[in-house]
């Protein structure tokens, strides 16, 4: 059972892992060299513990003690019941979830012992260059929703579990494995070598539209999105195995990434078994 600590000091050391969340810097820097993260809301809570990861404590304001009491009860970390003022002094935000809970990050699988997990199946999802937290966030969640198996990163991607990007995809991260490609974009060739067919998504007229697309190629895809801004490299291009895009109205040339993400996971879908 953990124990329920009442705070009134914002300077006290035992929140430490709770300061300045609204720093982004700060805890881009801090959050992976310490191997902590920062989960808010109680569902995103419960899931990264459902997801195993192991509590380092948790900061309650003194209504959400209640609801949390099933996981106090059954978890050792410390909880601290702090009043929503304290809370916001501390974080440096108005907690709106009241809840907030300190985590400590798993060991991040390499790309090849991703490939070798049973569940990495027929699609997968690479991102280069996102570096918006909200748009990884919606990503990630639309991967989780529309089957993507596991996503891979370029190096300078943001965090996935960055709180921004968690509390978007409403804990996604927890459920869909990644693992970063650190030679950009030589480690692509690894993707190939697992038996993906790598289609780089691009507004380009060049590329096949995705609903002209024999529905057999999707399978054992991996499909490439890239930066909000610039979309993919010319180095990425160059690397895929097929360009593909989405089919836009006339004067549109793009769509924001992470809605194309939602498009593309669910226009590659294999096709439904017929009913008996």
């Amino acid at each position: 059972m953990a124990d329920l600590i009442t705070v009134e000091d914002p300077d006290d050391p035992r929140l430490r892992d709770y300061t300045g969340l609204t720093d982004v810097e700060l805890r881009r820097r801090r959050e992976p060299a310490e191997g902590l993260f920062i989960a808010e809301g109680e569902k995103v809570i419960r899931r990264a513990k459902d997801a195993g990861y192991e509590m380092r404590s948790m900061l309650l304001s003194a209504k959400w003690v209640d609801v949390m009491r099933d996981v106090i009860d059954e978890l050792p970390a410390p909880v601290y019941a702090v009043t929503p003022e304290l809370a916001e002094r501390v974080t440096g935000y108005h907690v709106h979830r009241g809840a907030l809970a300190s985590m400590q990050r798993k060991p991040l699988p390499t790309a090849e012992e991703l490939f070798a997990q049973e569940s990495t199946g027929q699609r997968i999802g690479v991102f280069e260059g996102f570096v918006d937290h909200a748009n990884l966030g919606a990503a990630f969640r639309s991967a989780a929703a529309l089957g993507i198996s596991a996503i891979l990163l370029s190096p300078d991607c943001a965090d996935p579990l960055y709180r921004r990007a968690i509390k978007v995809s409403m804990g996604s991260v927890f459920s869909v494995p990644y693992a970063r490609l650190d030679q950009w974009p030589a480690d692509l060739e690894k993707v190939r070598e697992a038996g993906y067919r790598i289609l780089a998504m691009t507004p380009s007229e060049k590329a096949t539209p995705l609903d002209q697309v024999p529905p057999e190629r999707f399978a054992r895809s991996a499909i490439m999105l890239g930066s909000e801004g610039h979309g993919l490299s010319t180095y990425a291009l160059r690397a895929a195995d097929e360009w593909v895009r989405i089919p836009m109205a006339e004067g549109i040339d793009s769509l924001n990434v992470a809605a194309a993400s939602a498009v593309a996971f669910y226009a590659t879908r294999p096709p439904a078994s017929p009913r008996a």
